[in-house]
């Protein structure tokens, strides 16, 4: 048997930067000292001009990009989720998002998969920050592929959208030609008649793998993969929620103002349904590898299954 191909996402968006560079020639990307860890280091390579290290300024560095779209820029402003969506949050919200600019947030090292840096650097209250923001669009990609496709539509979308990138080598899930990457469009990754399992982020791949385990005990969970967690397929989600009256939301964020929130948000008006969300409860991480992290705050395959097993 094969093994299965992993990339991590913020390895996907440093090449997917340099890959579009020259079919879109505005598109600038800025960095807060860390071109080597955020990848964007791929695309100063390729062109230094078109890359600006900001320094250990990340507030700074929103102004700059802020600055940029207003001259017909296409500006990426790359940094760590934890100084993007927290540290910068008043200049993103005010600098970018209340005038609608057409800057793009790469913001790498999410969730508690940043491993041994530890809770000071692993943002779970990310996607909850910047839903709160007005006509911010937020991309959670699943794997290398999605990744990639993400960043295009960023490009081609005018206004303000925040990418979501991890540190941890994914299995890549996507690769068939049938894939195709839609902006608001959640995708069905298994049919099933018993449960529905939302998954975004890494937390898709291991959400297959628990409904395999499901499988095994007679439950038939669907699948579905939420890309864009802002807007949120909402179609989708009421339809598939009326189909199987039971809704699981898995997401390496915290509970509180994420997908599951959203995915609440949704159906507590549309259509009524039980759901229980898995994810960070309401808590710190902690400094370890990220896989044994991912275990322990039961996100990987087995863990999901347990809790699903667990509330039914």
């Amino acid at each position: 048997m094969s093994e299965i191909k992993k990339i991590a996402t913020r390895d996907s968006y440093g090449n997917a930067l340099a890959e579009l560079g020259e079919k879109y020639p505005e598109l600038v990307v800025l960095d807060a000292d860390l071109a080597a860890a955020t990848k964007t280091g791929v695309f100063k390579k390729v062109f230094p001009d078109r890359h600006i290290d900001c320094g250990i300024a990340e507030c700074n560095m929103m102004g700059i990009a802020a600055g940029l779209a207003t001259t017909g820029k296409i500006p990426f402003a790359s940094t760590f989720a934890m100084f993007a969506a927290g540290r910068a949050f008043e200049q993103v919200r005010n600098a970018i998002g209340y005038p609608k600019l057409n800057v793009k947030i790469g913001a790498t090292h999410a969730g508690i998969s940043v491993g041994e840096d530890g809770a000071t650097h692993q943002c779970n209250e990310d996607i909850a920050l910047m839903r709160t923001i007005p006509g911010m669009v937020i991309i959670n990609p699943s794997d290398d592929v999605e990744a990639k496709a993400a960043v295009e539509a960023a490009i081609k979308h005018e206004g303000p959208v925040y990418l979501r990138f991890g540190r941890l080598a994914t299995p890549v899930i996507n690769e068939n030609s049938a894939y195709k990457f839609e902006l608001g469009k959640g995708v069905v990754l298994r049919e099933g008649k018993d449960i529905t399992i939302v998954a975004t982020g890494l937390c898709v791949a291991e959400s297959l793998a628990a409904a395999d385990l499901l499988a095994k005990d007679g439950v038939d969970a669907k699948v579905i993969n939420i890309h864009t967690i802002k807007p949120l397929d909402e179609e989708l989600i009421v339809a598939a929620a009326k189909e199987t009256k039971k809704v699981f939301t898995v997401e390496e964020h915290s509970v509180i103002g994420g997908l599951g929130s959203a995915v609440c948000d949704c159906l507590s008006e549309k259509a009524p349904t039980e759901v229980h969300k898995i994810g960070m409860q309401d808590i710190f991480g902690e400094s370890g590898p990220a896989v044994e992290l991912i275990k322990k705050y039961e996100l990987d395959a087995q863990g999901i299954y347990n809790q699903i097993k667990k509330f039914l």
